[in-house]
């Protein structure tokens, strides 16, 4: 079974105000540059391309994938597998700015295991209360304070 993330507009401002900032980076130094040339141009519009895309490809590809023996959490590039038998706390979330975060929503969850580097890892399906279900049927003994 396969949960997409939420998208709230605090998210979309978010990553809009990154990507604009990363263009401006970019094109205006470009801009003001008298001798440039189509090198020039061909390879700041080429990483600036590359920067924005990445940026928009792992923020808008977030998925948390059941399989029969682990949990994936998946953004981009980034992957958590997660075993079952390793989680052991579902929480509300508190605080979005700090910890290891594949989500795109200020409402989600936290999920504790205990092969995680940083304890835990902050998700926000779009219907959490299926995703919930979900683990509790792969694993019963998980603590759910929500």
């Amino acid at each position: 079974m396969e949960f997409r993330s939420k998208i709230d507009k605090y998210f979309i401002v978010t990553i809009s105000i990154a990507c604009l900032v990363i263009l401006a980076v970019f094109i205006i130094p470009l801009s003001l540059d008298d001798d440039k040339t189509i090198t020039d141009i061909i390879v700041v519009l080429a990483l600036c391309t590359l920067s924005v895309g990445f940026i928009l490809w792992t923020s808008f590809s977030i998925k948390y994938v059941f399989y029969p023996d682990h949990l994936l959490v998946k953004g981009g590039l980034f992957n958590s597998r997660i075993p079952y038998d390793k989680i052991t706390r579902i929480s509300p979330l508190k605080e979005i700015f700090t910890g290891y975060q594949l989500l795109s929503s200020k409402d989600g969850i936290e999920l504790f295991y205990t092969s995680a580097t940083l304890g835990s890892v902050k998700i926000s399906p779009k219907d959490s209360e299926a995703f919930i279900t979900e683990i509790k049927r792969h694993c019963p003994t998980v603590l759910i304070e929500i």
